[in-house]
């Protein structure tokens, strides 16, 4: 009874919290971006950033799984269309790049426990390390819990917003002015960087289709709850900006102190509390709900003989990949000493080039496989497709570029993450030589 217990499917309301907090988790982390881009850039990239990166990204993603909802997603996607080279390199980047962006959260989640504990940074590993591990073991027990988890602190997350933006609107004085849209002024290197805080604050799309075989009715599931969920995520982020607009708090401080500086601003020390546990809620929930994703990747990396076969051991009781949990709470917890503008430098990058497969894929597939059955079809053919996805590496290449262009202090991220994408090669070339593929 124990065994059937956890091999229930997650339904729809559950993943529609589980995708929130994979690609989201709340506007927490948005905050440096008026800082970047300005009072009259913000919004502007607030608003078109995710209609060019995230809405081809939703798409492709709707479209290949309703063709294959099968564990493993994206990775399974892009073997299948490109060979079994191209599926070791997906799967091999989003391994890397997931090990970067699950480091930030437990970095994160300091940070904000620091408004009640203003000592917490002088324990930031040990506190980071318990976090790690403890989500390590609510994953072992499976999608459900998770999936339960995440509902709960979803609430925890939204609630001191919807707070916040009462006060907000119901205390502010004049007029409700939105500042006229303008990039004039923003140097190059801060517009790609103010890209980067974007683009990190609304990835992960491909990350939840990794578990689909354990979701109910996963297409329409997937296509139902994706756009409530990138629904929630862009009214959320265009009203916290807003208003944090209309407060009048300087960018520094809100840079530095995060969206609990404007709670306290607004409403007072309590509703900045609030915000301060909506943020350590979310940096939780984020992370149990990013390693539930990738450790599904080298599971089935392991059945195609591409990783060791151990890592696809399953538990005796909960049927999870254990053993690729506990190798992704090892490596994560050697890295939670980078600066969180170097891990969101390396973390875009390497993700972007993972997602640039998966619209090859796409393509590729719509001319290897045109009679497939898709529940769901982008209403393009091959060449609106191709010019669909020039919008997502158009924003790619100006965010690297502008790192590019920056001080030393961001070149070396991204120098760091153009070497992690070379590793696969390495990676595969050992591969070939040792099982000679």
């Amino acid at each position: 009874m124990a065994t059937k217990q956890y091999l229930k499917k997650i339904r729809p309301v559950q993943l529609v919290a589980v995708i929130f907090f994979t690609v989201s988790g709340g506007p927490y982390g948005l905050e440096p971006l008026l800082d970047y881009a300005g009072q009259h850039g913000a919004l502007l990239l607030l608003l078109i950033t995710p209609l060019l990166w995230d809405v081809p990204a939703i798409f492709t993603v709707l479209e290949l799984n309703s063709m294959m909802p099968v564990t493993g997603g994206y990775y399974k996607w892009v073997k299948y269309a490109l060979g079994t080279r191209w599926g070791f390199y997906e799967g091999w980047w989003t391994w890397l790049y997931t090990f970067v962006d699950l480091a930030i959260y437990p970095v994160l989640f300091v940070e904000y426990a620091s408004f009640f504990f203003p000592h917490l940074a002088m324990y930031k590993v040990p506190v980071c390390l318990v976090i790690i591990w403890a989500s390590a073991g609510l994953n072992i027990l499976g999608i459900v819990p998770v999936g339960r988890v995440s509902l709960f602190l979803g609430a925890v997350v939204l609630t001191p917003f919807i707070i916040l933006f009462g006060l907000a609107f119901y205390h502010h004085t004049g007029g409700l002015v939105i500042q006229s849209p303008s990039l004039k002024g923003v140097a190059f290197p801060s517009l790609g960087m103010a890209l980067y805080t974007v683009m990190w604050n609304c990835l992960g799309w491909d990350n939840t289709t990794t578990y689909a075989e354990e979701v109910e009715k996963p297409v329409r599931s997937y296509l139902v709850s994706m756009f409530i969920a990138f629904a929630m995520v862009i009214v959320i982020y265009f009203l916290v900006i807003w208003v944090a607009q209309l407060s009048g708090i300087s960018t520094a401080v809100l840079t530095e102190k995060g969206f609990p500086a404007l709670g306290t601003l607004i409403g007072g020390h309590w509703l900045g509390a609030l915000l301060a546990l909506g943020g350590m809620a979310s940096t939780l929930g984020i992370y149990a709900a990013v390693l539930l994703s990738v450790s599904r990747v080298p599971q089935v990396m392991s059945e195609d003989n591409l990783l060791p076969a151990r890592i696809n051991k399953l538990h005796s009781r909960f049927q999870t990949p254990y053993v690729s949990i506990i190798i992704c709470s090892v490596i994560v917890s050697l890295m939670i000493l980078w600066t969180f503008a170097d891990l969101l430098i390396i973390d875009v990058t390497v993700y972007g080039a993972g997602l640039s497969l998966e619209y090859i894929a796409l393509i590729k597939l719509r001319q290897k496989e045109p009679d497939t059955p898709r529940p769901f079809k982008i209403p393009l053919n091959i060449t609106g497709l191709c010019l669909l996805l020039l919008l997502p590496a158009s924003v790619y290449f100006i965010a690297l570029g502008g790192a590019f262009s920056s001080s030393a202090q961001t070149i070396k991220p991204a120098l760091f993450a153009i070497g992690a994408l070379l590793s696969a090669e390495a990676f595969w070339r050992l591969l070939v030589w040792r099982k000679s593929f």
